[in-house]
């Protein structure tokens, strides 16, 4: 269903993120979207998505709202990371979808690169998936993201090199019938099982990680690791006994390019 809201016409690219407790973030990830990826599509629309943030960024995301037509914001109670995609996806009005995170550890302007991928018509394809070259995070993090990398490779046979890349770009047809149920951090290998599994043609792409300059991260708590892992339990059960059901119907080819 239309949103009544939404402008008469559809927005070429939706460049949306997730902002919690993002008030040094917010405003200069806005301006680097408009900046940086507006130049390359007709039209744009960025969508904040504030996840029930209790610092300023609720303030300062409606402050920006209100100084830029092309910006919106969905406000919400903290649902965590999966929901806050969730709620970008789908408060997302354009043709196409795509994403980073709010803390400013990607290089805006190479969504130059996702993009010219998907317009190349020699390998079509229905989404680009970034990898980062060399991910600037602490070691810790990055031993739990290799080792969660490979876990899910195996559990669900999925060819994707770095899944929880802040860096995806979509077109939105391909989220058609498609539920997506994790609320935390398994939302993006949740997408990406679901989406090969139903025939979407994807392709991956390198591109720069910078280390965070402000703000904290929130993610990798023990917590979060073990809800992670009971989604994964969940969706290779599922998949199991009711694929059917949990993927809905489209035809395709289910490759994800090297």
């Amino acid at each position: 269903m239309a949103d009544p809201s939404a402008p008469s016409e559809r927005p070429r690219l939706t460049f949306f993120f997730p902002a919690y407790n993002e008030q040094e973030n917010v405003e200069e990830t806005v301006r680097r979207a408009l900046d940086e990826i507006g130049p390359l599509v007709p039209s744009l629309e960025v969508l904040i998505v504030d996840d029930g943030s209790t610092d300023r960024t609720p303030e300062l995301a409606d402050a920006l709202v209100a100084a830029d037509a092309r910006v919106r914001v969905v406000h919400q109670r903290n649902r965590g990371y999966g929901g806050a995609l969730k709620a970008g996806f789908e408060g997302a009005w354009a043709e196409l979808i795509c994403f980073s995170d709010g803390d400013l550890q990607f290089d805006l302007r190479q969504m130059s690169l996702l993009l010219d991928r998907l317009a190349d018509t020699t390998k079509p394809v229905d989404a680009v998936i970034g990898y980062r070259l060399r991910r600037m995070d602490p070691f810790h993090r990055i031993f739990i993201a290799k080792t969660y990398n490979a876990i899910v490779s195996v559990a669900f046979g999925l060819r994707v090199r770095d899944i929880d890349c802040a860096m995806k770009l979509f077109r939105r047809e391909v989220f058609d019938g498609l539920r997506l149920d994790a609320e935390g951090p398994f939302l993006s290998a949740e997408m990406l099982v679901k989406l090969r599994a139903r025939g979407v043609r994807m392709a991956q792409v390198g591109v720069n990680h910078y280390p965070r300059a402000a703000g904290t991260n929130t993610g990798a708590s023990f917590r979060k690791i073990l809800r992670t892992f009971g989604d994964l339990a969940r969706l290779r059960w599922a998949l199991w006994t009711n694929r059917d059901a949990v993927l809905g119907t489209r035809p395709g080819s289910a490759e994800a390019e090297s």
